[in-house]
């Protein structure tokens, strides 16, 4: 495989736990594979300022590391509504940074029980109408919760985001591409069982899809055949090219597809290349 190809993490929780010990060893693998552009979502008000620092500090490893602000519907139990007043203090505190690109990790779930409707709703509601307050592209948790995330993002004006770990129907990825989302796709394809996610890598438009690690979660089919530990950003190249075959083009058109996506789906991201002077 290429080491020449630019590769980009739209999701990647790189201040989980599991990275606590070994940080600065993750970074470098990633970057010795090409791993040019990494974004890190952030789940809880504790999660921000972490977040923030990691991109500092590790920025001249991964030119691309960015950040996003955001309250995950998992963490809710934990979130106080003043969260929401400190999240906006945050964004703006943070317009200034060009490492920060965005509102995430938000949305809803409706898989795992004990999370309450109305209290997701409220978070997401109220993070979705900063998104739009500051013009903020953001990245979505959508699990079994795609209709109810779209009639929300359509009662208002969000730019863009990114619909991560998508598993939905056809149907509601043409809605989620319409209101100019991506949808991302990672180790969950490489599973031979994963018939959907598969076909609709095959069938939707490339230009709707960006690529994604998720780690340390979802980690790909082979991670586990070989005893790895948990996803991480080193293994996107090698998830890529599953990706890619699956889809029938070559890494280097999926590679330069990929990163154009999203680049444009997340402007402050390509603007921070830009001011760098980084290809």
């Amino acid at each position: 495989m290429s080491k020449e190809l630019s590769w980009v993490d739209t999701h990647c929780h790189l201040n989980a736990p599991e990275f606590s010990s070994s940080l600065p060893e993750s970074v470098s693998r990633a970057a010795g594979k090409g791993v040019k552009a990494i974004l890190v979502p952030t789940v809880q008000a504790s999660d921000w300022g972490k977040a923030r620092d990691l991109a500092a500090q590790f920025g001249n490893d991964i030119p691309g590391l960015v950040y996003t602000l955001g309250i995950h519907p998992l963490y809710i139990n934990e979130a106080q509504e003043g969260d929401i007043v400190t999240l906006k203090k945050q964004i703006e505190q943070s317009l200034d940074d060009p490492r920060f690109v965005g509102i995430g990790e938000i949305g809803l779930d409706y898989f795992v029980e004990g999370l309450d409707p109305q209290r997701q709703e409220y978070f997401f509601h109220r993070q979705l109408d900063l998104a739009q307050q500051f013009q903020l592209p953001v990245i979505l948790h959508v699990r079994r919760s795609q209709d109810a995330i779209l009639k929300a993002l359509r009662k208002r004006k969000v730019p863009s985001g990114i619909a991560h770990a998508f598993n939905g129907s056809h149907q509601q990825a043409e809605q989620f591409i319409e209101l100019g989302f991506k949808l991302g796709f990672g180790g969950a394809a490489t599973y031979e069982r994963a018939l959907q996610i598969r076909r609709l890598l095959q069938e939707l438009p490339l230009e709707s899809i960006v690529t994604e690690t998720d780690a340390p979660d979802i980690p790909p089919a082979w991670l586990k055949d070989e005893g790895g530990q948990f996803n991480e950003p080193a293994l996107l190249p090698r998830i890529a090219q599953q990706l890619a075959g699956i889809r029938g083009i070559s890494e280097e058109d999926f590679s330069k597809a990929i990163w154009q996506n999203a680049m444009k789906t997340l402007s402050r991201w390509s603007s921070l290349f830009a001011s760098e002077g980084i290809q």
